[in-house]
Parts: C-alpha cells; structure tokens; sequence
C-alpha cells in the first residue's frame, strides 16, 4: 500500500512539474525522459530483456518524434532545418537498434541528446541573464544561430 502511495505521490509531482513547466523548463524536460529511455534501453540490451528494450526505445522514438514536431521550420530557419534532419537521423537509429537490438546506436543518439541538452541548458541560462538586464554574449543555439525555433 505505501508503494502504491508513493508512487501515486511521485506522479502528482510530475504532473503538476509539468503543468507549471515554461517552454523552456518542457523542452529540457523533453530531452530528459529522452536521455532516460535511451540508457533504460541500454541497461535491457545488457540483460536481453527484449520486452523492456522494445518499450524503451518506443518511448525513445515518440520523445524525438516530439522534438521534431515542436520545431518551427519557418521561424527557425537553418537552425530548425538542421535541428529537423538531426532528429531524423536520431529517430532512425533508434527504429534500427530496436530491430536489430543493437545498443550502439542507442549509445550514440543518448550522447546526442544529452550534447543538445547541455547546450539548449547553457543557451536558456543566458537568456535569462539577458533578459534581466546584464551583460552576456550573445547566445548560438545548436548548429549556429540565434532562433529557438521552438
């Protein structure tokens, strides 16, 4: 019963993370469950769980599918176009690790997004900074740029 609780307390809590997230704070988000899904699929390739590496990478997929539905081609310019091809690629991979459960590909798009993450984190800090009055220099979004495109 206690498990049960907690777990419904642990939902709550993401919900309501969620609900009040900025655009911003959902599209690190985004990339977390991404990065989480990907290693999860990777510990299930380790122990030949084929059930768990089918729904990790499932949730993997749908959560590059997300990134690439959220960009806005037209506002984003090059940077979106080439934000787009890239989570093609990434989706692609995972579609081929999850037929052949191959955990290289997995490997390597994780380190994708947790690159794109990591500069997405540094270029909203920024902003911020910006935006509150101070001095920074100015902001390059993945491949160049100045557009979120999101």
């Amino acid at each position: 019963m206690d498990e049960r609780f907690a777990q419904q307390a642990q939902d709550t809590y993401r919900v309501n993370q969620i609900q009040m997230a900025s655009k911003e704070q959902l599209l690190i988000i985004t990339y977390d469950i991404g990065i989480r899904s990907c290693a999860a699929a990777e510990k299930a390739i380790d122990v030949n769980d084929v059930e768990q590496i089918n729904n990790h990478l499932k949730r993997a997929q749908a959560v590059v599918r997300e990134l690439m539905i959220t960009l806005n081609l037209e506002q984003g310019g090059d940077v979106a176009v080439s934000l787009m091809r890239l989570y093609d690629y990434m989706y692609y991979q995972l579609v081929d690790a999850n037929v052949k459960k191959d955990g290289v590909p997995i490997r390597m798009v994780r380190q994708m997004l947790e690159e794109l993450k990591a500069t997405w984190v540094e270029a909203i800090s920024k902003l911020k900074v910006e935006a509150s009055g101070k001095k920074v220099a100015a902001v390059t979004p993945p491949a160049g740029g100045t557009n979120f495109a999101y």
